[in-house]
């Protein structure tokens, strides 16, 4: 399914368009290196995107999870399991950045 990039990215993929496409093929080759299923990695990457504090990040994987249909409740817990991790005040940011997107649905 195609989905709209935000502005900045969809200009740099066109000014670099190897470089862009390098990190599409990355990506896939990432996703099927393993066993994981598609709900299963995009939980994942939201742990990941909250845990590294990038709001693009995390609104990137919020949209992904949302495309395979994962409720926004699993997606909250997904991101509440980083509390005792990354923190309190992280694990809220990356809530509210995650809000940003399911507030727009």
């Amino acid at each position: 399914m195609k989905h709209a990039l935000p502005k900045y990215v969809t200009r740099f993929s066109k000014s670099y368009g190897s470089i862009w496409k390098a990190f599409q093929h990355l990506g896939e080759a990432c996703h099927a290196a393993g066993p994981l299923d598609p709900r299963a990695r995009r939980l994942i990457k939201l742990g990941i995107a909250a845990a590294a504090q990038s709001e693009g990040a995390l609104h990137s994987a919020v949209r992904a999870a949302m495309r395979e249909r994962i409720p926004p409740a699993e997606i909250r817990h997904a991101i509440l399991l980083a509390i005792t991790t990354i923190g309190f005040p992280r694990a809220m940011a990356a809530l509210s950045w995650a809000e940003d997107v399911m507030g727009k649905k």
